[in-house]
C-alpha cells in the first residue's frame, strides 16, 4: 500500500469518527398519537353539546303547524259557517267560525286598519324573537319546550291570515251558556305554552340556567 492510500485512509477514517450519529426521533407514530389522548385531552377544550333547535323544530313546532291547518281544512270542507256539533253535550261543541282578531277573538272588533297592522306585526315580531330564543336554547328545556309551541300556534294563525285573512276557529267550551272564547289548535298551543313560562317562573327554575360550561384546563 502506498503512502497516498494510507494518508487517504487515515483522513477518512477521522473523519467517520468525527461525524455525528442521527439521533432517534421523539415524534410518536400516528396510532400511538391518536391512542395517547389521555395527555392531550387535558389542554384540549371540550366539545359544545349540540344546540336542540332542529328536534324542538320538528318535534313540536311543525307537528302543532301541520295539525293546526289539517284541523282548519277539515272543518271548512266539512261544516258549514257557524254551524254547532255537540261534542260532550253542554260542555264542548265543534263549532265553525271565522276570526278576523287575535287568539280568543280578540280586537276582531276594531278597525280593519288597526286590526291588520298590529295582527302582522305582533305576528312577525313574535316568530323572529322565538327562533332567536330557541336557537340560543343550550339544551332541551321548560323554557325552549314552551317557545316551541308559541312558535307553532303562533306560524299557524299566521298561515290563516296570509291565506285566507281570517283565522278559522272551532272549538266552542262551554258550560250551558257560560262560554269560553272559541279556539283552535295554535290557540291551545300559544296557551299551553305561555302556562309553562308561568309555572317556571313562580314555581321551578329553568334547566338552560344549571347548564354545566365545558372543562377548560390552561
Amino acid at each position: 500500500m502506498t503512502a497516498s492510500t494510507r494518508s487517504w485512509t487515515r483522513d477518512a477514517a477521522r473523519w467517520w469518527e468525527l461525524k455525528p450519529l442521527a439521533q432517534p426521533s421523539s415524534a410518536k407514530p400516528l396510532p400511538g398519537v391518536l391512542a395517547g389522548g389521555e395527555a392531550g385531552s387535558e389542554s384540549t377544550t371540550a366539545a359544545p353539546p349540540r344546540k336542540p333547535f332542529w328536534f324542538l323544530l320538528g318535534a313540536i313546532t311543525i307537528p302543532i303547524i301541520v295539525l293546526d291547518q289539517a284541523t282548519k281544512l277539515f272543518v271548512q270542507a266539512h261544516m258549514a259557517l257557524y254551524e254547532s256539533i255537540a261534542l260532550i253535550p253542554n260542555y264542548l261543541d265543534l263549532t265553525y267560525t271565522l276570526n278576523p282578531g287575535a287568539a280568543f277573538s280578540m280586537l276582531a272588533n276594531a278597525p280593519l286598519w288597526v286590526r291588520k297592522a298590529f295582527l302582522l306585526s305582533m305576528s312577525g315580531a313574535a316568530i323572529v324573537v322565538l327562533t332567536v330564543l330557541i336557537l340560543r336554547a343550550a339544551r332541551i328545556s321548560i323554557n325552549s319546550i314552551a317557545f316551541a309551541l308559541i312558535l307553532g300556534g303562533a306560524a299557524g294563525n299566521l298561515i290563516d291570515r296570509a291565506l285566507r285573512g281570517r283565522v278559522i276557529d272551532f272549538m266552542r267550551a262551554h258550560y250551558y251558556d257560560l262560554n269560553y272564547p272559541i279556539f283552535n289548535v295554535a290557540d291551545s298551543a300559544i296557551s299551553i305554552g305561555v302556562v309553562l313560562i308561568i309555572l317556571v317562573s313562580f314555581f321551578g327554575h329553568d334547566d338552560d340556567a344549571e347548564a354545566p360550561k365545558p372543562n377548560r384546563s390552561s
